[in-house]
C-alpha cells in the first residue's frame, strides 16, 4: 500500500510536470506567470524558412595570413639581431616563403630562429646559396583552414541569434562550404545582408598621391582586362586591381576606395586611396562596437580596442602624426581622417559620409555595429544556392504527416480495445499520455520538430503498444494457468520488463548512433525516438501499471477483462 502512494504520487506529478510544459503551446504565458515559457520549435521543412548554402573563401585567408607572416618574420628577425634578412612570398594560397639571406653567416641563425619559433608552423622545402625556402606543415595548413571554417559557422551563428531565430541549423559541408538554414525567418533580405557582411575591419596608413594619377593607372588596367566595377563584385574589382597594378604600386601597398558623397552606390563616386598593407591593426582586436552620434547627431559607430589593440593603436597613431589614417571596412574606406595626436584611450569612430537619408544612415551604423560585435568573418562568402521554403509547403506536408499518424494511431487504438478490452482501454489512455509526454519533453528541450520528427513519434507509438502488448499477453498466460487476476497482473508486469527494456535498449543504441554520426533531420529523428524511449518507459510501463494498482486497490476492482 505505501509502495503505491509513492507511486500514484510520482505519476501524478509527472503528469503535472508535462502539463506545465505542454500549456505554452497551447496558451499565451507570456503576460501571465506560468514557470515555463518555452515553445516547441518547428523546422524548415514544417514552417519554411530560408536555405542557403555558402561557399567560404580559404585560399583569401591563407594569401593573407601569408602576407602577414612575412611582414612578422622580417620585423621579429630585425629585433633578434639578424639584420637584412628579407622574406618574399613564393606562393601565397599554400604558403611558401622565400628567405634571402644576407651573408652566409646569417643562414644558422634565420634556421635557428625559425625551428625555435615556428617549429610546428613551417617547415624547410630547401635551401640554395643564400636563399632558404619554407613552407606551411600540411597539418598546420589543414587545422588552419579548419579553424577558418569552424570560425565562419560561430559568426553566422552570432549574427543570426540577433534575429531571435529558433534552432537555426549551421553546419559545415565539406572543407569549404557551410550550410543555413532558417526556419520561419520572414525577413530574409536583412538576413542574407548580415550573413554576407564579412565586417572585416582593418586601420591603414594612407601613402599620399595624385589621385589624378591613381585614376589614370586605373583606367589603363580596366581597359586592358576589359572589366569595370560594375561587371564584378567589389572584392573581386579591387583584388583583380590591384593584381593588374602590381609593377607600378610601390612595395607593401594597395588601392581601395572610398565612396562619394551623395552618391548612392560605389560604382557611381569612387575616389580612389593609396593605402599601406603592413599596418597590422585590424578588427580582431575589438572589445566592442556600437551605435553613437557625433555632435550634428549623425549615426556613427563607435568601437573600443582591447588592451592589445590599444597599444597597437597608440603604437600606430603616434608614430604617424599628421598623416592619414584610414578606416578600412570589408575594403571600402569608410573615413581617412588626419592625425593629430597620439591617441591612447583605445576608442575611435567610423563616420558614414556626408548627406544622406538619416534612416539609412543609422540602418547602415547598426548593421556595422552588429556585425563587428557578433565576430568579423574571417573569410569571405559566396552564396551558392538559396531556397525560399514557403510555409505552404511545410503545412502541406505536416497536414499529410498527422493524417497519416491519426489513421495509424486510430487502427492501434481498435485494435487494442478489441484485443484486450478494458486493459486494452488503459493501453490507449497511456498511448495517448505518452505522446503528450513526447511533446512536452520536446517543449522544454527546446528541440524542433520536423518531419523526420514527426516519423520518430509514429515509431513511438508503435514500440509502445509493443510494450502493453507484451505485458497483456503474459497476464493472459498467467490467468491461464489459473492464478488469481492481481497475482496475474504483477507476473506479467514482472516478466514483461525484462523483454521491453532489452527492446527499448536495442533501439536507443540505434538512436545515439544515428545522433552522434548523422546530420539535420536524421539527428532530429533520432532525438524524437531516445525521448519516446523514456516517455515510453513512464507512461505505458510505470503509468499503465500504477492505473490497474489503484484500481484494484482504491476502487476495489476485483479483475479486468483483457
Amino acid at each position: 500500500m505505501e509502495s503505491l502512494k509513492w507511486r500514484l504520487s510520482l505519476a501524478i506529478f509527472g503528469v503535472l510536470l508535462m502539463v506545465v510544459w505542454f500549456a505554452p503551446n497551447v496558451l499565451n504565458t507570456e503576460k501571465v506567470w506560468w514557470p515555463s515559457k518555452q515553445k516547441l520549435n518547428y523546422g524548415l521543412d514544417i514552417q519554411g524558412g530560408l536555405h542557403l548554402v555558402l561557399g567560404v573563401n580559404i585560399d583569401g585567408v591563407m594569401k593573407e595570413s601569408a602576407t602577414r607572416l612575412s611582414a612578422v618574420l622580417s620585423s621579429q628577425m630585425e629585433k633578434e639581431g639578424i639584420a637584412g634578412v628579407s622574406v618574399k612570398i613564393k606562393d601565397a594560397a599554400s604558403g611558401e616563403f622565400e628567405v634571402v639571406l644576407p651573408s652566409d653567416d646569417a643562414k644558422a641563425k634565420v634556421t635557428a630562429f625559425l625551428e625555435t619559433n615556428y617549429t610546428n608552423v613551417l617547415q624547410q622545402m630547401s635551401a640554395s646559396g643564400s636563399v632558404l625556402v619554407y613552407k606551411y606543415y600540411e597539418n598546420y595548413a589543414m587545422e588552419f583552414q579548419s579553424k577558418i571554417l569552424d570560425q565562419a559557422i560561430e559568426t553566422i551563428r552570432n549574427r543570426i541569434d540577433e534575429f531571435g531565430v529558433a534552432e537555426p541549423s549551421i553546419s559545415r559541408q565539406g572543407t569549404n562550404r557551410i550550410l543555413v538554414q532558417l526556419p520561419g525567418m520572414a525577413d530574409a533580405e536583412k538576413a542574407k545582408s548580415l550573413i554576407y557582411t564579412t565586417a572585416k575591419l582593418d586601420f591603414n596608413i594612407v601613402e599620399e598621391r595624385d589621385p589624378a594619377e591613381l585614376a589614370g593607372w586605373i583606367a589603363e588596367a580596366e581597359k586592358a582586362g576589359n572589366y569595370a566595377l560594375g561587371t564584378l563584385k567589389y572584392s573581386e574589382y579591387v583584388n583583380r586591381l590591384n593584381t593588374d597594378l602590381a609593377g607600378k604600386l610601390p612595395e607593401k601597398t594597395q588601392i581601395l576606395f572610398e565612396k562619394a558623397e551623395n552618391v548612392q552606390a560605389l560604382e557611381d563616386g569612387k575616389i580612389p586611396i593609396l593605402v599601406r598593407t603592413d599596418t597590422n591593426l585590424s578588427g580582431d582586436s575589438l572589445n566592442d562596437a556600437f551605435v553613437g552620434y557625433d555632435q550634428y547627431g549623425k549615426p556613427e559607430v563607435a568601437i573600443r580596442f582591447n588592451a592589445l589593440g590599444a597599444a597597437r593603436f597608440k603604437e600606430i597613431t603616434g608614430k604617424n602624426l599628421q598623416r592619414r589614417m584610414a578606416v578600412v571596412l570589408d575594403k571600402v574606406i569608410k573615413t581617412a581622417p588626419v592625425i593629430q595626436a597620439e591617441i591612447g584611450t583605445g576608442e575611435a569612430v567610423i563616420t558614414l559620409g556626408g548627406s544622406r537619408d538619416r534612416q539609412k544612415s543609422l540602418d547602415e551604423a547598426q548593421m556595422i555595429s552588429t556585425s563587428l560585435r557578433a565576430g568579423a568573418l574571417p573569410a569571405e562568402l559566396e552564396q551558392l544556392e538559396e531556397r525560399r521554403i514557403g510555409p505552404s509547403l511545410g503545412s502541406d506536408s505536416v497536414k499529410k504527416a498527422e493524417m497519416a499518424g491519426l489513421i495509424g494511431a486510430l487502427i492501434v487504438i481498435v485494435f487494442m480495445l478489441l484485443r484486450y478490452k478494458a486493459m486494452g482501454v488503459i493501453a490507449d489512455v497511456c498511448i495517448g499520455l505518452n505522446i503528450f509526454s513526447l511533446i512536452s519533453l520536446l517543449t522544454s528541450l527546446g528541440a524542433t520538430l520536423t518531419l523526420p520528427g514527426i516519423a520518430g513519434i509514429a515509431l513511438t507509438v508503435g514500440f509502445a503498444v509493443d510494450a502493453n502488448v507484451l505485458v497483456n499477453e503474459r497476464i493472459r498466460e498467467e490467468l491461464a494457468k489459473g492464478g488469481n487476476f492481481l497475482f496475474a497482473v504483477r507476473e506479467g508486469f514482472h516478466r514483461a520488463f525484462s523483454a521491453i527494456l532489452d527492446a527499448n535498449i536495442t533501439v536507443a543504441s540505434t538512436a545515439v548512433v544515428l545522433l552522434y554520426f548523422g546530420t539535420g533531420p536524421v539527428r532530429g529523428f533520432a532525438v524524437t525516438l531516445l525521448i519516446g524511449i523514456v516517455t515510453t518507459l513512464f507512461a505505458n510501463v510505470f503509468l499503465s501499471r500504477v492505473i490497474v494498482d489503484t484500481l484494484m486497490t482504491k476502487f476495489g476492482v476485483k479483475k479486468l477483462s483483457v
